[in-house]
């Protein structure tokens, strides 16, 4: 569950033979799993096989993993492999039901310093952050969270019980015993104030404040306002605000300025990633290693988003600034996870007002909200000066929500979807609006109708568009086993297992189609994001994805046609403009705050060379890529 509701059960139980048997029945949007898993434990308790059976959105979930004769084995949809086996390992997997994590929660807590070697490779130690009092009367319990490293850059945190036993999971979707519905709430609240004592202090020790100017000198500079790049630079900083800007040869360096020698580098405005949902504390330290030092997270929990955002204002969190939309949609079977659910036009407008109050920049509408009440509530979001942005409702096409009063459409995917057919548009709130443009987007025609109207309205109207594009490659161009390009530069860098799912395929393809198909989908789609640059179309880079893609992001927009300074631009000035806050931050212009990023390379080149960070500037502090990357749970940077 969520705070969106309900969406979907699981069963465990356990054999006679103690085989341990679970069931899993979901349903995300319109994205399914139906999955059932056997876990067979050994004598120390740990698994000697599992079998997982049963269909996700990537296809058929077959897995297996069996110990025999001092050998471990295993295959997945994405891989298989063998590894001698003479001491404890527990095998992480790919797939199957919540008992995964529930047994995998369960042997770490009991093993030595709660301490667990990993197949296929990895560590992961478990650390107690709080306990907390859930349920009422002869249900009353306390349980325990823990913080386990190892699996991933962040932090992943699970529940027991005081038996030691796997209570629950809450990261946005939450796994709950039943009866226990309303511990969702408090278990999201405890686990964030304790992970953010944690976090707290890599405030101080990652991010130092300068105390006297920095000047970087004869430094390639990125004018994001010109479009243009310029050699032979110097900038010079001074108490968190750009203090000059020029040839190198006419800019007076402070007396009492840090030098930083420029030369080989490229100094660019601090990154946007325009459409990052925070994950947890962690997610803004990988993106402050990327250079990113704004995000726009478009629909969250409110809570956590407030939180974080009171936490970052006293400098207890190190994190870009984010800017956030509250995330609304109507109630139904596809209702979005971590959504404000309204069940009349009154109760949405009520929503757009609470949004406005909490401070949110604007409010992001979804599919399973009422067409019929669009109107009305975009009326109500302009009044109070906030962004409308988001999926398309069910029924209704995009050029109507533009129409409606939409001032931004949130994916490529629903620019598609105005020339698919109206038996997709009627379903577009489930999995039609993944597998509608993966059938039809091949054979539009991007010069002519109906693109051609809607390209045109939204580049008279300044109607944005964040297309997201590394989140439908890895949706339409990936087999299971592909590792996208996205963080293909990151390989021997991450935890194996975070590396391992990584190598998770695209969406199946349905049976009367070929991936070959899906993949000149996106290669069409790909033509249509170089058709609205063309026309003048607002383009804003964001991802959608888990916070080191928004370099990948703008290569696909240099394949698209864009130039390196275009694409640049998409990640710094024109995210900017879009929030209004264009006037503080976006460019290395004289007045404006100092997010700067220095990067090894030149992206003028070659936009890759953006991954090459060494230095960002952020608030008048300073920070080493190179700590930032260590801190966010990567080995070393990326290739």
């Amino acid at each position: 569950m969520s705070t969106g509701g309900k969406h979907g059960d699981s069963w465990a139980w356990t054999l006679p033979d103690g085989t341990r048997m679970s069931r899993e029945s979901l349903n995300l949007r319109g994205q399914v799993w139906e999955v059932d898993t056997a876990i067979t434990p050994g004598t120390d308790g740990l698994p000697v096989r599992i079998v997982v059976r049963g269909v996700t959105p990537q296809g058929d979930a077959s897995e297996t993993f069996a110990i025999a004769n001092g050998k471990a084995t295993w295959v997945s949809q994405i891989d298989k492999g063998d590894a001698a086996y003479a001491s404890p390992h527990f095998y992480v997997a790919v797939g199957g039901t919540a008992d995964v994590n529930a047994m995998f929660l369960e042997r770490l807590l009991a093993a030595p310093n709660r301490t667990l070697d990993l197949l296929p490779g990895g560590q992961a130690r478990a650390g107690k952050l709080t306990t907390l009092d859930v349920g009422a009367g002869a249900r009353r319990q306390t349980i325990t969270a823990w913080s386990v490293t190892g699996l991933s850059n962040s932090p992943v945190t699970m529940w027991s019980d005081a038996t030691g036993k796997f209570f629950s999971t809450n990261a946005g979707l939450a796994w709950l015993p039943e009866g226990y519905e309303d511990a969702l709430k408090p278990t999201e609240k405890a686990q964030s104030d304790a992970l953010a004592v944690t976090t707290a202090s890599l405030a101080t020790t990652l991010a130092r404040t300068a105390t006297a100017p920095i000047a970087i000198t004869n430094v390639r500079t990125f004018d994001a306002e010109g479009g243009r790049f310029l050699d032979g630079q110097t900038v010079v900083v001074d108490k968190g605000l750009i203090a000059a800007v020029g040839p190198a040869r006419s800019v007076t360096v402070p007396a009492n300025a840090e030098r930083i020698d420029g030369a080989g580098k490229t100094l660019v405005p601090g990154l946007w990633d325009c459409h990052m949902h925070v994950n947890d504390d962690f997610t803004g330290l990988q993106e402050l290693s990327m250079g990113v030092t704004s995000m726009r997270d478009p629909g969250n929990s409110d809570t956590a988003t407030l939180d974080r955002g009171a936490r970052r204002a006293k400098g207890q969190l190190l994190s870009p600034h984010v800017y956030a939309s509250s995330l609304i949609d109507g109630k139904g079977p596809y209702t979005a996870q971590v959504a404000n659910v309204a069940t009349s036009q009154a109760q949405g407008i009520a929503l757009i007002d609470k949004a406005k109050a909490g401070g949110f920049i604007g409010v992001k509408f979804y599919g399973t909200f009422n067409p019929a009440w669009l109107k009305a509530s975009i009326a109500e979001a302009h009044t109070l000066g906030l962004h409308v942005h988001g999926h398309i409702p069910a029924g209704i096409r995009p050029m109507d929500a533009i129409d409606a009063g939409y001032d931004e459409i949130t994916h490529i995917n629903w620019i598609v979807m105005q020339a698919v057919p109206d038996a997709v548009i009627a379903v577009s709130n489930g999995i039609a609006r993944f597998e509608g443009p993966g059938r039809y987007a091949k054979d539009v025609d991007v010069e002519a109708e109906p693109m051609k109207t809607m390209i045109a309205t939204m580049a008279a109207r300044h109607i944005a568009s964040d297309p997201t594009m590394t989140a439908f490659e890895s949706l339409y161009v990936p087999e299971n086993g592909d590792l996208s390009p996205s963080y293909a530069p990151f390989v021997g860098t991450l935890p194996p297992v975070t590396e391992r799912t990584f190598r998770q395929g695209g969406f199946a393809v349905p049976k009367d189609l070929t991936r070959a198909q899906y993949r000149a989908s996106w290669a069409k789609m790909v033509q249509l994001l170089g058709a609205m640059h063309r026309a003048g179309v607002p383009i804003v880079a964001g991802t959608d994805g888990s916070g080191i893609e928004i370099i990948h992001e703008l290569e696909i927009y240099v394949e698209a046609g864009f130039t390196p300074a275009s694409a640049l631009a998409a990640a710094t000035i024109a995210p900017a403009r879009l929030v209004g806050a264009d006037t503080r931050t976006g460019s290395i212009t004289v007045g404006k705050a100092a997010d700067l990023v220095l990067i090894e390379g030149d992206p003028s080149k070659r936009v890759g060379d953006l991954r090459n960070t060494r230095l960002v500037m952020m608030d008048g502090k300073v920070m080493d890529a190179d700590a930032l990357r260590k801190a966010a749970g990567f080995s070393g940077r990326p290739k």
